[in-house]
């Protein structure tokens, strides 16, 4: 290895603890992928980045790579953490963007695209709250990964019209004749449309209720089953 000390900019995904006073942190990064580091002594009182390193954090930073875990040697800041932190709403949504991301991205394969999409996502939760945030969120990271959901014909006999189901497992729409999965309301299925067409800010500026709720149910379903496990966000919000 000529130099093992690079720079990177990271969000950090998640934490835990490692000895008395060390953290392993979670970073998705811009240039090398997800990468696990230990931050050394941020559990201190005294640390001088340890709150620049938790959960939803953008930072830019100096790394050493190790073996199996790298170092943090230098964690500065790239935008307040404030405004996701700042009240129940914005946080539980930039958790469940970032679990998102972390079930989905491998150890040290470079996904810039993941990177920029989840930079904005967070910046978005940042200035609202609306109640398609996250399922849009899903929709679109399915969507950079290929899975993207047929919606203008049944995918099993190609009729274009009524349009009355969503199967994951088939992956898409389906007609009366052909239906399987769960039922899609014909509105839920515009809002679905908008969110993965172009009309992304539109779809978000939609107040909460039965179409937004049902919506969500779908990403919700089809990020699970394309990720394989459930997602503890996930869980907590149909808990609620």
């Amino acid at each position: 290895m000529a130099n093992p000390l690079y720079r990177d900019t990271a969000v950090v995904l998640r934490t835990y603890k490692l000895g008395e006073a060390d953290r392993i942190v979670v970073l998705l990064t811009e240039h090398h992928g997800k990468v696990r580091a230990v931050a050394k002594g941020v559990r201190k009182t005294m640390s001088k980045f340890g709150a620049r390193l938790e959960p939803l954090s953008h930072v830019k930073l100096l790394l050493y790579q190790g073996r199996e875990l790298d170092i943090v040697s230098q964690a500065e800041s790239v935008e307040t953490l404030a405004p996701l932190v700042g009240d129940l709403d914005h946080l539980t949504n930039g958790l469940a963007i970032v679990e998102a991301v972390d079930q989905l991205t491998m150890d040290r394969e470079p996904v810039p695209h993941i990177y920029r999409m989840l930079v904005g996502a967070l910046r978005t939760v940042a200035e609202r709250s609306g109640p398609l945030v996250v399922p849009a969120f899903y929709w679109k990271l399915l969507a950079s990964e290929g899975v993207r959901p047929e919606l203008d014909e049944c995918v099993r006999c190609g009729a274009p019209e009524p349009l009355v189901a969503f199967d994951v497992l088939e992956g898409g729409v389906l007609c009366r004749s052909c239906r399987t999965g769960a039922p899609i309301s014909p509105d839920a299925l515009d809002v679905t449309r908008m969110i993965l067409g172009g009309r992304l800010n539109e779809a978000l500026d939609l107040p909460a209720g039965p179409v937004t709720h049902e919506v969500a149910g779908h990403a919700n379903r089809a990020l699970e089953h394309h990720l394989e496990r459930r997602l503890r966000t996930v869980a907590m919000f149909e808990a609620h």
